[in-house]
């Protein structure tokens, strides 16, 4: 503060000259204090950043909620530091209606501001990336498993379709319908093939 004409007492206590210092001196400690929670939230994204390129698939919701609380919280700060250095960047303008030797002081504080939203945009966007990588790769791995349990049902599609030939009538015990039996089955064999062959082209196997 002694850059800008700001000093403690003769007690080692901040004494301001007037009510507009004391704002400053206010403003601008609260400033700080966001910038170093921005930098305390940076020491828990990175960990996080490692579990996920890790490849930590555990509970996704409970991860999810980790992550998008530790972005909610960068948001707040962001927010907070947005408005406050709107506020200030207006008074700035407007410096014809401030007292004497307080341009200086509006112009600093929104420095500071504007440099807290800087670093919680910065981290916000990086936490967000990492947010996206891990939905991303969940989404491919449930569709992966969706595509093995496809080629899984195709697969035992002739099972089945034979399981159900026992329920229709065309096997009994009295007389069989050989022709209509051959035209079924192969009708099933037929369409089997496609289904697999339309799998391989697929890339599923």
């Amino acid at each position: 503060m002694s850059r800008i004409g700001l000093g403690p007492s003769a007690r080692g206590r901040f004494a301001p000259a007037s009510s507009f210092e004391l704002s400053y001196a206010i403003v601008s400690a609260v400033a700080q204090r966001q910038e170093a929670f921005v930098a305390a939230v940076t020491q828990e994204v990175w960990p996080l950043e490692q579990r996920v390129t890790a490849g930590h698939m555990g509970d996704p919701v409970q991860f999810l909620e980790e992550l998008f609380r530790t972005r909610h919280a960068l948001l707040a700060v962001r927010n907070m530091a947005d408005l406050g250095a709107q506020i200030y960047g207006r008074m700035a303008v407007l410096a014809r209606f401030l007292p004497g030797g307080a341009a200086p002081l509006v112009a600093d504080i929104v420095d500071q501001l504007e440099r807290a939203r800087a670093l919680a945009d910065g981290q916000k966007e990086y936490l967000q990336g990492v947010i996206e990588y891990y939905q991303t790769r969940s989404t491919t791995k449930v569709a992966i498993a969706a595509e093995r349990l496809a080629l899984i049902a195709v697969i035992t599609l002739p099972i089945t379709a034979l399981s159900s030939l026992y329920g229709m009538n065309l096997i009994v015990h009295d007389s069989t319908q050989v022709g209509q039996l051959l035209v079924v089955l192969a009708v099933m064999i037929v369409i089997t093939v496609l289904l697999l062959r339309w799998a391989k082209k697929q890339g599923w196997w």
